[in-house]
């Protein structure tokens, strides 16, 4: 099993949809899933504890897509986790700071991921690293990404302004 950082891999290849990061992939997942059997929270308070630009998400009116972070009214940040892979993820998040979790899903029809060159690999698109949060998350937003940049700006709106209002 192998860690980006500790094998010298290309970081940046490894989050594009390139060959190079098939390559890497299962043996990639395998060491992740060996970190979170042994602590189910390991990557969730990475994700907290290392927060960088861009992940703090910018909310100031009119300047959407800006770096920096917004204060709320109780002095808490807004922060943004991409990429949660399974349950867990979720429910750790939920459990550390409870109400104020939003989850959002994106997704794409199986034709619109074939135009952007995904093809299915048996034995990692059906992974619980691909597919754990299929069931079991009433997500809170679902944002639909189907190359219609307008429907996709507008649902973003949408978002944006809730959580805006949630500050």
């Amino acid at each position: 099993p192998l860690s980006p950082q500790e094998h010298g891999l290309d970081f940046q290849r490894l989050l594009d949809a390139s060959a190079y990061k098939e390559t890497f992939r299962q043996d990639m997942i395998r060491w992740g899933e060996e970190k979170r059997r042994a602590d189910p929270g390991f990557f969730c308070r990475a994700a907290v504890e290392r927060a960088v630009q861009p992940v703090w998400v910018s909310l100031w009116e009119g300047h959407h897509g800006c770096q920096g972070h917004r204060v709320g009214v109780d002095g808490a940040l807004m922060q943004v986790v991409s990429d949660t892979r399974r349950l867990s993820d979720v429910q750790w998040f939920q459990d550390i700071y409870g109400d104020v979790v939003q989850t959002v899903r994106v997704v794409a029809t199986e034709e619109t991921r074939k135009r952007r060159n995904w093809v299915f690999v048996t034995g990692v698109d059906d992974a619980e690293s691909e597919c754990g949060l299929d069931q079991g998350v009433a997500f809170d937003w679902v944002i639909t990404n189907d190359g219609d940049e307008l429907a996709l700006g507008e649902q973003l709106e949408v978002l944006l302004q809730s959580l805006h209002r949630r500050l």
